[in-house]
């Protein structure tokens, strides 16, 4: 029971972890899949994007709710289960795993921002918090969030090292499964570091950059015709002489004198 107790209980997580809330809640809530329009991503950014402010908090609430959970009750009741660090270790990867790739939804999921948080918060509730003061922090600087984003996965096995010992006792599984998780974090954030390095990501409430125009040139050199070299008047006098008309002959004959 101990050896597949630890294999089932990453497994359950990892269907648990599979609910796309994204998607679920905009059907409940009558609205269009968020995998149909603006990034694709079923996360709750992107359900953001439909306009209802209602549906992606309660995808943001839930997607992280589905993190904490598993974490959670493996912590608390896992040692009379048999389950140690180890499995704590692998519940946390499967749930985050799930999100990223859901089993029930054709393995297209989110990018695992909300989920990542409620499994830390899950592991130590000092963590979870000192991670989502990251965010915080970088966003409202920036006004960037994927830049939050990967600042706070970069800093969170960051933060559990340092701050082990003092808020909570660090553990190696448990390290190499924030580390994980901050890998997939970054992984999945590819496209957004390109635009970031480009200048085209779009920040927190407003829309995309506007794109750059290239700047007019300062000095522009126009093909003029030579102009004709000035005439004196007595050459336009003889020029007028020489255009005039002739003048017409008389046609009547002269009579010679008798």
């Amino acid at each position: 029971m101990n050896v597949f107790a630890p294999v089932l209980a990453a497994v359950l997580a990892y269907l648990v972890g599979s609910l796309s809330f994204a998607v679920i809640v905009s059907r409940v809530m009558g609205l269009n899949d968020p995998r149909s329009y603006g990034s694709g991503n079923p996360g709750a950014t992107n359900v953001l994007r439909s306009g209802s402010k209602a549906a992606a908090v309660l995808t943001l609430l839930l997607d992280a709710v589905k993190g904490f959970i598993p974490v959670l009750v493996v912590k608390l009741w896992g040692p009379q289960w048999g389950l140690g660090d180890g499995a704590l270790a692998l519940v946390a990867l499967g749930a985050f795993v799930g999100h990223l790739f859901p089993v029930f939804f054709g393995f297209k999921g989110g990018k695992g921002v909300a989920t990542a948080l409620g499994v830390l918060l899950g592991i130590s509730g000092w963590l979870g918090l000192s991670v989502l003061g990251v965010w915080l922090a970088v966003a409202l600087v920036s006004r960037y969030s994927s830049l939050a984003a990967l600042l706070a996965s970069l800093g969170a096995p960051v933060l559990y090292i340092l701050l082990g010992g003092t808020l909570w006792n660090m553990e190696q599984p448990l390290l190499v499964a924030i580390m994980g998780m901050s890998a997939l974090l970054i992984w999945r954030h590819a496209q957004n570091i390109g635009r970031l390095l480009r200048g085209e990501e779009s920040r927190i409430g407003g829309g995309k950059p506007k794109e750059k125009k290239p700047p007019k040139p300062v000095l522009t050199i126009r093909k003029t015709k030579p102009r004709p070299p000035v005439k004196n008047a007595a050459q336009v006098m003889a020029e007028m002489g020489a255009k005039a008309p002739p003048k017409p002959r008389s046609t009547k004959k002269h009579k010679h004198k008798k």
